[in-house]
């Protein structure tokens, strides 16, 4: 059976944090600016967090468990309401 090998071509686009989300640059954010409104262009200065309908397309390319920024938020407000509980 052949090693699985993740893709290099989105490694080099993302950068995985250590809770598992991946992180990447805003497109058209490179170049041509002039044509583009101020808010647009300061837009593109915000970090990106992979939505959820791409974390399954994201996982297969990549050969490990990844989680979505809504998935994120959803744990966050779960340990709130715990604490909250339990205080």
């Amino acid at each position: 059976m052949p090693k699985s090998k993740s893709h290099k071509g989105l490694l080099k686009r993302i950068k995985i944090t250590k809770t598992g989300k991946i992180r990447f640059r805003s497109p058209n954010s490179r170049h041509l600016k002039s044509n583009k409104t101020g808010a647009a262009v300061r837009s593109y200065r915000r970090p990106r967090y992979a939505r959820s309908g791409d974390m399954k397309r994201f996982s297969a390319l990549l050969f490990r468990p990844l989680r979505s920024q809504e998935q994120s938020v959803a744990d966050a407000a779960a340990r709130e309401a715990a604490v909250s509980n339990d205080a």
